[in-house]
């Protein structure tokens, strides 16, 4: 727990790999070495999205971590700023070949202006924003349950 501690409350994807990497040489446990190899393979621009949403959530509400990660999701759908989740998709399920072309490929050329825009609300009127009920609009018996 002690390594997992050290290496992921790095400021960056890239300050973890590489925090991780020279706890590789020390350790006998193997999932320092498999953390390693999974996010090499991993989409960069994902990576960088799933760390920065990771980050956010720590000081938002439920409802607002559920509205950003459904925001993510649709920009990722859409393919907005990246096609990568479509790549992996290919890459494992149509083609077979495990071997993703990720746009960009490597996480210095994921911008934190580009990471930044998943996040946002989608401009289209077909993909409305994730609206959560509020307590009060719930029958009062049914409350204590939400």
């Amino acid at each position: 727990m002690e390594i997992i501690n050290r290496c992921f409350s790095k400021r960056t994807v890239e300050e973890i790999i590489s925090a991780l990497e020279q706890e590789a040489p020390r350790v006998t446990n193997k999932l320092v070495t498999a953390a390693i190899q999974s996010l090499r393979k991993a989409s960069p621009t994902s990576l960088k999205i799933s760390l920065a949403s990771i980050r956010e959530g720590r000081l938002q509400t439920v409802g607002e971590c559920l509205r950003r990660e459904y925001r993510m999701v649709c920009h990722v759908m859409r393919g907005d700023f990246s096609r990568d989740f479509f790549e992996g998709c290919r890459a494992i399920l149509v083609d077979k070949d495990r071997n993703p072309k990720w746009m960009p490929p490597t996480l210095d050329q994921v911008h934190d202006g580009v990471v930044g825009k998943y996040f946002s609300k989608v401009d289209d009127p077909e993909w409305e924003d994730l609206n959560l009920p509020t307590r009060s609009s719930h029958e009062r018996r049914i409350v204590p349950k939400l």
